[in-house]
């Protein structure tokens, strides 16, 4: 008796045979997620501060200003540049040290800084690990770093910290640490470990080996204080900025740049005028 069958057709698919199938791709499923953990955990810095993208000095420096060198107390030399005030002005205001985001050239913010208030003196430090400086870059020692910048260049005038996206954080740190004329955040976050749990929802944030705490050491900050937000920041969305506001205890002004987003925030009018009256406002507190 012949039976009918189909040439080459394989083994039907069982209930147990599918069970097998299903926990082999949950395994592989399960492996995938764990190597994209541990590559996150292993180019962490990498993401933080990426150094690579970070365009080296430029040689359009207005008249006056001067590059100079800082050596930090384990053995790292921080570049720095200072850029005189463009009036009269500038000799009775207080000094702006300025910290921009992880993929900013110093010189460059600190020529944003001077073309929005000429009548300041401004200084910046590329962080360590971001040429010329030396080193690696870290959280902490980019925080500690600032304290050597301050400490450097302390002027009698007083000095106020102008910081920019992750900026904001090592502004605040100094600001806490230090006594300063005042405190101007631009785009800051609460948390990086917060930021990053919004950015990463899947990734085991408590691998994060880069601490900026930027609310909590906001609460110690008793300087006169300006926050400057983007309306459509997609990077520091309002719920990662709101928990900063929220904690400054001498907020003297605040304003958000309608239509603008985290980069493009520099480019506007609006931008300009909120940081010539954010700093204003500090300094007529302070006096």
């Amino acid at each position: 008796m012949l039976t009918r069958g189909c040439a080459g057709a394989g083994p039907a698919i069982t209930p147990a045979r599918f069970a097998v199938w299903f926990a082999e791709l949950g395994v592989i499923l399960a492996l995938a997620g764990a190597a994209l953990i541990v590559l996150a955990y292993l180019v962490q810095t990498w993401m933080v501060f990426p150094t690579y993208l970070v365009r080296g000095t430029s040689s359009e420096l207005p008249v006056g200003s001067s590059r100079f060198t800082i050596p930090t107390p384990d053995g790292e030399r921080l570049a720095v540049v200072r850029l005189p005030a463009a009036d009269r002005r500038g000799g009775s205001r207080p000094l702006v040290i300025g910290f921009g985001g992880n993929a900013w050239n110093a010189e460059a913010m600190a020529l944003l800084l001077h073309r929005v208030i000429p009548d300041h003196d401004v200084v910046a430090a590329h962080y360590r690990g971001y040429r010329p400086s030396s080193g690696r870059p870290s959280a902490a020692k980019i925080m500690a770093d600032a304290l050597t910048v301050h400490d450097h260049i302390a002027d009698p005038r007083g000095v106020i910290a102008v910081g920019f996206s992750i900026g904001s954080g090592i502004a605040a740190y100094l600001a806490a640490t230090r006594s300063l004329a005042g405190l101007v955040l631009v785009t800051p976050f609460d948390s990086l470990a917060s930021l990053a749990r919004h950015h990463y929802p899947w990734a085991p944030v408590r691998l994060l080996r880069h601490r900026i705490e930027t609310a909590q050491m906001f609460r110690r900050v008793a300087a006169p204080t300006a926050v400057i937000t983007a309306e459509h920041d997609a990077i520091v969305p309002a719920s990662r900025s709101q928990p900063v506001t929220e904690a400054a205890r001498h907020l003297v002004y605040r304003d958000v740049v309608r239509g603008a987003g985290h980069n493009d925030l520099y480019d506007t009018a609006q931008f300009a005028a909120a940081m010539r009256q954010a700093i204003d406002r500090v300094e007529a507190t302070v006096s």
